[in-house]
């Protein structure tokens, strides 16, 4: 008789993960902040706390859940308090201005939203009245809003003074018993969580993942991340990413399989990160190219004790997209793949959709359990192909021998500035808002810092003043979509296709070789 060979399975939930975490290295830390901390222990007995509290305020499987709070531990405790109950976690971005934030509270259908009294520099109820204005004259923390009209409640962890605020009593709750049954029902199978993206349309787009894909797609993390660091010790990694995008929640998630102390900043800002990182002796950073350059570029990184993290100072700039081991291939961080394609077939084809040779550049094909369940109020047909094949947008191409695929660039128009998608549409439509515009079309230009910068192209209706545009597209947008280069035309400059549609490729070539003038107004440059 042959040897029983048994492979281990993942724990395929969060609360599975999450349990499994505390048996085997509770006392390890598992968060860092600039002024606190959280072990895993600390992080399943907070999570306990607010999950007994959302069942016992009618919180249930399938409730989507907002979360508006900053990176730390705070965050994590009510994402892990949310998914322990088989509800739908909805991180919230708080770059969001009132308007975006309306708009995705409506979209993602939010039964209750979940928050601090502030949030960095925010004053969140303020922020939430300017979005939903229904909500000052409102009476009662039992809530009826029609522009969100699944909004019933929203609850802060703090005093605001508001009649329509209801505060979290950690006093309140099922019975432990309670809590236990319903994680026994939280299934692979189950929506874990919802993060929004911008798509080829106006409005953000909500990927939808299951517990099931989060725990496949990181469960390979820690060892990846060692590796790329090149750090047989206990990893230690600065995360220069929001929670509230997938890369974020990659590694909040990659850290409850193995132990790994994720070292978080509330706002990225590179004084900050470069102290963080010294005193707690980093091993590695996970970020956008365009943070970790501006690290290397702080007055103070060549005084800076970094020894701990020696890739910092030597090496490439995207830990996810050099050095990346055999058994670990990492693709750019993708909202649809959760981040990596671990348990994800892919296929690179041409534009007629044969697969091509290694060295040739394609369109990523995605599919499997690592691919995320579809997008929100999108029928899955809309979605994925006949075959199952979910086409990414992303040119890439591979080399022989080597499980990386290396990105080139967008088959539509999406415009990646500093590692997050920005619909062009979006920005247009805003833009395009304003009386004094007859026009705007918003293409990518090249930046080696930020990958690509938001440039608008705008053939005026009257006199307009540009200062006055880019202070109106900031208080409709957040900071990162707001474009940092302006051009002012007239109409027979801007090429056409034959269809009558903008030629955006041309229009883009004639910014680059200056036969268009942009100019800087001083957008925020993130």
């Amino acid at each position: 008789m042959g040897e029983d060979v048994r492979v281990t399975q993942p724990p395929l939930t969060l609360p599975a993960l999450l349990h499994r975490s505390v048996r085997e290295f509770g006392q390890a830390t598992y968060v860092v902040t600039p002024t606190d901390s959280l072990t895993y222990n600390e992080a399943e007995q907070r999570s306990a706390r607010a999950a007994r509290w959302l069942l016992h305020a009618g919180v249930g499987k399938g409730t989507r859940v907002g979360l508006f709070f900053a990176n730390g531990a705070d965050w994590i405790v009510w994402w892990l308090a949310v998914s322990r109950i088989g509800a739908v976690a909805v991180p919230l971005s708080t770059l969001y201005p009132p308007a975006e934030l309306a708009k995705v509270l409506r979209l993602a259908d939010i039964g209750m939203l979940v928050a601090p009294p502030h949030v960095l520099n925010i004053d969140v109820a303020d922020r939430l009245e300017a979005a939903l204005p229904e909500l000052a004259a409102a009476q009662s923390d039992v809530l009826a809003v029609s522009a969100a009209p699944y909004l019933r409640r929203v609850v802060f962890t703090g005093d605001t003074g508001r009649l329509w605020a209801g505060r979290c009593d950690d006093d309140a709750g099922v019975p432990d018993s309670i809590l236990s049954a319903v994680e026994a029902e939280v299934s692979p199978a189950d929506l874990a969580v919802m993060i929004h993206t911008s798509g080829s349309t106006a409005d953000p787009k909500g990927v939808l993942h299951t517990h099931g894909t989060l725990a496949r797609q990181t469960s390979t993390w820690p060892s990846a991340i060692r590796a790329i660091a090149h750090s047989d010790t206990e990893a230690r990694i600065l995360c220069a990413m929001p929670f509230f995008w997938i890369g974020g929640l990659l590694a909040a998630t990659g850290a409850l399989h193995e132990p790994v102390t994720i070292v978080v900043l509330p706002k990225l800002d590179a004084e900050t990160a470069l102290d963080l990182a010294e005193r707690e002796r980093i091993t590695g950073i996970v970020g956008w190219p365009a943070f970790t350059q501006r690290l290397r570029e702080h007055p103070t990184f060549g005084s800076r004790d970094l020894s701990s993290a020696p890739m910092l100072r030597e090496g490439p700039l995207d830990i996810a997209m050099t050095d990346v081991p055999d058994g670990f291939p990492v693709h750019r961080t993708m909202t649809e793949t959760a981040g990596g394609f671990a348990f994800t077939e892919m296929s690179i084809v041409d534009d007629d959709g044969r697969p091509v040779p290694p060295g040739a550049t394609g369109q990523l094909l995605v599919r499997g359990v690592g691919v995320m369940a579809g997008y929100n109020k999108r029928e899955r047909s809309d979605t994925f192909d006949a075959d199952g094949w979910y086409h990414t947008g992303d040119r890439v191409y591979r080399r022989d021998d080597d499980p990386r695929v290396f990105y080139v660039g967008r088959t539509t128009d999406l415009i990646k500035a500093a590692g997050a998608n920005v619909s062009p549409l979006e920005v247009e439509a805003v833009v395009g808002d304003l009386a004094e515009v007859a026009q705007c079309i918003v293409v990518g230009i090249d930046d080696p810092q930020r990958g690509e910068e938001v440039c608008a192209v705008i053939v005026p209706a009257t006199e307009i003043d540009l200062r006055s545009v880019a202070e109106y597209t900031r208080a409709q947008l957040s900071a990162y979509k707001v474009p940092t280069r302006w051009v002012l035309t007239t109409s027979d400059r801007v090429p056409t296709l034959p269809s009558g549609k903008f030629d955006r490729k041309a229009l883009r070539q004639l910014i680059i070789d200056g036969s268009l003038t942009s100019t800087r107004v001083g957008a925020t440059r993130g």
